[in-house]
């Protein structure tokens, strides 16, 4: 019995090269950066930008000078809800539409022939190798006003009698570069749990008498949640931040609560005030988060 406390020593310190250096790097790149950012948030913005000293001289003595005002008026101030509504409401839009796309093309390459499924899964992670700016610069090239598709688009409404539109710098065209961008992170982690269903449960189903439809709603689709609610995890939540996308093809209608932080630190210089919109905005990302955690939970514990 003597010898259990020091093997439990032992064995910790046995993992502690393997578990020190990402602890490390998490502690160094993520907390430390963070912990920096909430200390930020509460501070004064300095007289040309930056911050101003959080101990100040005042009377003799030194003193914290510290605020919560910049919270105040992130989430006070309508503009700033507005913003975080309308980013709301493009990465749910994002999510869904992501999810109707790729759902049907990760079953289809989780079905395939095992000599093209490598080959399919190559072209979903080909735009990865390429410069996210010269993707989302092609689309405003694909949308622009002298593009093939604007101008088939405006004919078509010119036939029936409507006014012609701009594709490029509207919220269409930051929904259409949000989708491109965050596709291969839903179809990836889909393709990942449909590759794993059995599919005698589908031949079990269909001999109960099952029809295709009924067989997709009762199996696949239950068996496909976890993976349904990692992909919409990995769409929605940088989907909500985005600020290069809106930056490029939205134009001032289709701005986001990312391009307001971006110009905070870049432009007004308000640095305190740009991290504590960056809080709030993790704060409904958590949120968000957490409420699809328990949604996914109830609908599992209904299913048991």
């Amino acid at each position: 019995m003597a010898n259990q406390p020091a093997a439990g020593l032992r064995a910790r310190m046995a993992r502690w090269p393997v578990t020190a250096p990402p602890t490390l790097y998490l502690v160094l790149f993520f907390l430390v950066p963070t912990l920096i950012m909430v200390l930020a948030s509460i501070q004064y913005p300095g007289e040309f930008g930056g911050l101003s000293p959080i101990l100040i001289e005042d009377q003799g003595h030194t003193r914290l000078d510290i605020t919560l005002e910049n919270y105040q008026r992130a989430v006070s101030e309508t503009i700033y809800l507005q913003l975080f509504l309308k980013s709301l409401w493009y990465a749910i839009v994002t999510t869904v539409l992501c999810l109707v796309l790729a759902y049907p093309l990760s079953m289809m390459i989780a079905r395939s022939n095992k000599k093209y499924r490598d080959l399919l899964l190559l072209l979903v992670i080909l735009p990865f190798w390429s410069n996210f700016l010269i993707r989302i610069y092609a689309w405003m090239i694909i949308l622009g006003p002298q593009a093939a598709l604007a101008k088939g688009v405006n004919a078509a409404l010119g036939a029936v009698g409507m006014e012609p539109v701009s594709l490029l710098f509207s919220p269409f065209a930051v929904i259409v570069g949000l989708v491109y961008v965050h596709l291969p992170f839903m179809i990836l982690p889909l393709y990942a749990n449909l590759e794993k269903h059995d599919p005698t449960l589908l031949d079990a189903a269909q001999d109960l008498g099952a029809n295709a439809w009924q067989r997709f709603w009762k199996v696949t689709f239950p068996l496909s949640l976890p993976g349904v609610y990692a992909g919409a995890a990995l769409v929605f939540i940088p989907a909500l931040g985005a600020f290069a996308v809106p930056d490029l093809l939205g134009g001032t209608d289709a701005i986001m609560i990312g391009n307001v932080i971006k110009e905070q630190f870049r432009e007004a210089r308000d640095w305190p005030f740009g991290a504590a919109l960056s809080f709030v905005l993790m704060a409904v990302a958590l949120l968000a988060a957490l409420a699809a955690a328990w949604a996914g939970k109830r609908y599992q514990q209904q299913a048991d």
